[in-house]
């Protein structure tokens, strides 16, 4: 990560980070703090929020504005109160990991996405539940050796055979949702920066590579450049091209505009009772 962005946004106390050495989750960070600093966005322009796990360590706790993390899956529930109480040009931005995003807290995240409350949710992706020795999750590649998978990831997931979680998310309501890896520097930006813009609920998806546990256990290997290079040779770049590759990148969908956002709705069907507009009962 840059001097510049590292001196402008991360708490000195807080370099380098707890992820561990070679961990993709703090090219991922860069992703996100490249987007806000091309947008020209300062650290009073954004609250960050997480939920727990490796992602929240690395991220909300080195931003140096204001940082709130909620209970394992439920920060969306939380983040919902604090975009009604925040001004409409504070950006809003959770990262999350896949855990927080498609297991425990997948109903919260599906509601407000139905809503369509205005925030960004980054799910940094690493494959499984890495901070906790390295067990299989919803996004693990079928066939991946792990801590609780010692003879392969058998079950369907949520990216393989035909599924794929972010189209759930489409389907609830978000405006915007998008899938990158974090070697795709340029374009997960983009999608980055198109989603802190939106004024209603984004997600982008950013999968990285776990180091000490998946790079290990599922391609037996720590060799940093072994380890991306399975990474290049398992991404399709467009979210229609994925065949039989892992990893279907690109923007899912771009609904930017056509929904009406959750608090301006809210507050806009306040007015109009107190006007007497709609009637009780």
């Amino acid at each position: 990560m840059s001097d510049d962005l590292l001196e402008k946004y991360v708490r000195p106390e807080k370099n380098p980070g707890t992820a561990c050495k070679g961990c993709g989750l703090r090219l991922a960070h860069r992703r996100v703090l490249e987007a806000i600093d091309q947008l020209g966005l300062g650290q009073g322009d954004v609250v960050w929020g997480t939920g727990i796990g490796c992602s929240g360590r690395q991220t909300f706790v080195t931003w140096k504005g204001d940082t709130f993390a909620g209970t394992h899956g439920r920060v969306y529930a939380l983040a919902t109160g604090v975009r009604l109480a925040l001004p409409p040009e504070k950006r809003l931005i959770l990262t999350v990991g896949d855990g927080d995003a498609f297991t425990i807290g997948l109903h919260h995240l599906l509601h407000a996405a139905r809503r369509n409350v205005d925030m960004t949710v980054v799910v940094f992706d690493n494959l499984g539940y890495q901070s906790t020795g390295g067990q299989y999750g919803v996004t693990t590649p079928v066939g991946s050796r792990t801590d609780s998978s010692p003879y392969g990831a058998w079950e369907p997931n949520w990216t393989e055979g035909g599924h794929d979680v972010l189209r759930l998310v489409r389907e609830a309501g978000a405006t915007f949702v998008a899938r990158h890896t974090v070697l795709q520097g340029e374009a997960a930006v983009t999608s980055l920066k198109r989603a802190i813009e939106n004024r209603g609920f984004s997600l982008v998806q950013l999968v990285y590579p776990c180091v000490t546990h998946f790079g290990v256990q599922a391609l037996g290997t720590r060799d940093l450049g072994r380890i991306y290079d399975w990474f290049r040779d398992q991404t399709a770049e467009g979210v229609a091209a994925g065949g039989d590759k892992r990893f279907a990148t690109g923007v899912v969908h771009d609904g930017v505009g056509k929904r009406p956002e959750f608090t301006e709705a809210l507050r806009g069907f306040v007015a109009r009772v107190q006007n007497g507009e709609v009637q009780h009962g």
